[in-house]
């Protein structure tokens, strides 16, 4: 099956998926908007009651620790934070539209979403470090980064364990250059195609899109490109989650100059983001 064929039978099947919520496309129209206030993301949210329900929840966890029960989700706004607010609306109206995981050794619905919350975290808490948060971007980029694994175990199930089973019993495989091998395509082309079809805007698809190339173009900042590429390492390295690769991939010296940080500062990264572990775990339980 050649390219053209494979991203036709692939997008055919994104087709299939449940239609996204009616909050998620209006949302969209408000990142794109520089004029949008919170209350605006109050009043879409507001006629959702299950997205308010599981906002409250992740308000109330372990994750944000605040002394006081939160209760409305006007409260919740100004303490979460508008941006946060947004993604986490835009992000839990995705996951709730995508099919569970089909259990494996090395692969499940819980590991995938344990990993990319752990990314998600760490690009926020980066991203805030280093000055670059790009209007709340950096958290659905790192939640949303992993959705193309959950399309090929729906759809393309067979191929699938044939990449995890040789991922994880050679040494020296990682997963998305065995999946180019074995289907054509990698999860993260695929998850960039999905985010596309649903009208993302390109600041969070191209970083998704670029995570295992090389050769990045000037379509948007490298730098998201960058802390992904980390954030999704060292979530691997300390074991977050079970997301199909066998080992971590590796930190690059360029990506450690673009992000301007050091391993140093990487190994405080790691030492706070294990502290995050049981709070991770809550927000977890709160959106699943």
């Amino acid at each position: 099956m050649d390219t053209k064929e494979l991203q036709e039978k692939i997008y055919s099947k994104i087709d299939e998926l449940p239609t996204l919520p009616v909050v998620v496309p209006k949302l969209l129209e408000l990142m794109e908007d520089k004029k949008s206030s919170a209350a605006d993301v109050t009043e879409i949210i507001s006629n959702d009651p299950a997205l308010v329900s599981k906002i409250m929840k992740v308000a109330n966890s372990a994750y944000y620790g605040f002394p006081q029960q939160i209760d409305d989700v006007e409260r919740a706004v100004p303490l979460l934070g508008f941006n946060m607010v947004r993604s986490l609306a835009l992000s839990l109206g995705v996951i709730n539209s995508l099919p569970g995981a089909k259990e494996s050794a090395w692969f499940s619905q819980e590991g995938l979403w344990m990993h990319s919350l752990a990314v998600a975290t760490i690009m926020k808490q980066m991203g805030g470090f280093l000055g670059q948060q790009q209007a709340g971007y950096q958290f659905i980029i790192g939640l949303l980064h992993d959705i193309g694994k959950l399309v090929l175990d729906q759809f393309f199930n067979d191929q699938f364990m044939e990449v995890l089973e040789r991922t994880n019993t050679t040494e020296g495989k990682n997963l998305h250059t065995t999946e180019k091998e074995v289907i054509g395509i990698d999860h993260n082309e695929i998850s960039a195609m999905l985010l596309k079809r649903w009208k993302f805007p390109k600041a969070i698809i191209y970083p998704i899109m670029s995570l295992h190339h090389k050769k990045l173009n000037a379509e948007t900042s490298h730098f998201d490109v960058a802390l992904l590429r980390v954030a999704n390492s060292i979530a691997q390295e300390l074991n977050f989650g079970l997301e199909g690769n066998s080992t971590p991939n590796s930190v690059s010296e360029g990506d450690i100059a673009v992000l301007m940080t050091t391993p140093e500062k990487l190994a405080g990264i790691k030492q706070s983001i294990e502290k995050k572990r049981e709070g991770i775990t809550s927000f977890l339980s709160a959106i699943l």
